[in-house]
């Protein structure tokens, strides 16, 4: 599905991502791990077109994306979300997944003149998708609320939910699990493995919680200093030496510590 060649990102002097090379298997969940500062969270902003890249290619279904605009790869299904929500805070739950889809009918001048029952039709659809999308992730009794007011969890579904509203095919979630509840956190990891078994996603995952990567990734990639260090599955990514120096500047001797 992707496939990430010789990339670089420098500010300056700094190399946040140092010629890293990776792919990403359709319909997988692959995890990307690795110390504060590895650039991982940059690897992401480039490959979803926030950031331009320094030099370096990167493909979807073999076709080149390199340095295309988030819109761009938004239409040809590539979405990411972020370790901030960004909802828009006083419209509801329901009403921040129905601004989802672009090209909506009355967006046009014209079309709100003349095109009223298009646009009424349109709208009852998208309000039933986005009924369906809540009740798929559990939390159809927030449809009313204020996004601005549901919890730090919660609002991450709801950027998950954003996902659904459109014909995603990779999705790159970012610290998904960051300042959320063990309860919450097992309510998203259900709706990304549904949404894999169920609706084909592919799915990389950014997060340092290793019992979230263990339960939903195969395989995993480690990065540190901008490069990849290291990719196999959990199991094999923590028994690694140069994993275990990277995140602890340690090696074998403390590695029963490590797995402890």
């Amino acid at each position: 599905m992707i496939v990430v060649e010789d990339l670089h990102k420098h500010f300056g002097g700094f190399h946040a991502v140092d010629g890293a090379s990776l792919e990403i298997a359709e319909g997988s969940i692959t995890g990307l791990i690795g110390p504060n500062g590895a650039g991982k969270t940059t690897l992401f902003n480039v490959i979803a077109g926030v950031l331009p890249p320094t030099s370096g290619r990167v493909t979807m279904a073999g076709e080149d994306i390199t340095g295309l605009a988030p819109h761009e790869l938004f239409h040809k299904g590539l979405l990411r979300t972020f370790q901030i929500a960004h909802e828009f805070s006083s419209m509801t739950c329901r009403e921040n997944l129905m601004m989802v889809p672009g090209n909506q009918i009355g967006e046009t001048l014209w079309n709100t003149w003349f095109g009223r029952k298009r646009i009424a039709d349109q709208e009852r659809a998208l309000r039933a998708k986005a009924d369906e999308v809540l009740e798929f992730l559990t939390v159809e009794h927030l449809a009313d609320h204020k996004a601005g007011q549901i919890s730090g969890g919660q609002k991450k579904l709801l950027e998950l939910g954003r996902t659904m509203m459109v014909e995603a095919r990779i999705v790159f979630l970012d610290e998904v699990g960051a300042g959320v509840n063990r309860t919450l956190l097992n309510t998203i990891g259900d709706a990304i493995l549904r949404l894999n078994a169920e609706r084909g996603y592919t799915f990389v995952v950014i997060e340092h919680d290793m019992d979230f990567i263990g339960r939903l990734c195969d395989p995993v990639i480690c990065m540190a200093e901008g490069k990849v260090l290291a990719e196999g599955t959990l199991a094999e990514i923590k028994a690694n030496e140069q994993v275990i120096e990277a995140y602890l500047g340690t090696g074998l001797k403390n590695k029963q510590k490590v797995e402890a």
